[in-house]
């Protein structure tokens, strides 16, 4: 009976540890993404300030909702999400890292920002699946 208690006693120490070990690498992972937007961001000739600035231009009386940078087909962009009083839609624009520019302005309606946001939840469950 001895030697079941310590089988039993490992064996919940093993999934302890494994359990511990994938809520350490989950955070790893949240990190990573953070750092390597900071890496983008380092790659900026042109600040987030100024992009914004430059975004919210293009949107009178608009507010940004979500923004950050990307890299996007190849070129290194400040992307926002913005909204505009008295309506639901939002404009997103996106404005050239390196040279201020405007490279895209798309409207969306709130279906299209849910479709957009479900899309998303999607794929970073499915890249959670392929580490795993």
């Amino acid at each position: 009976m001895g030697s079941e208690m310590k089988l039993i006693h490992v064996t919940g120490l093993m999934m302890t540890v494994g359990l511990m070990l994938g809520g350490f690498g989950c955070a790893t992972e949240r990190e990573g993404d953070e750092g390597n937007e900071s890496k983008l961001a380092a790659e900026a000739k042109v600040s987030r300030a100024d992009a914004e600035k430059t975004a919210l231009a293009r949107v009178p009386g608009g507010t940004i909702k979500e923004g950050g940078i990307e890299k996007e087909k190849g070129k290194l962009i400040w992307s926002f999400d913005i909204a505009t009083p008295g309506t639901k839609d939002i404009t997103e624009v996106q404005v050239d890292a390196l040279t201020g520019g405007i490279v895209a302005v798309d409207k969306e309606t709130a279906a299209d920002e849910a479709k957009e946001k479900r899309n998303a939840k999607v794929k970073e469950d499915d890249e959670k699946d392929e580490k795993k």
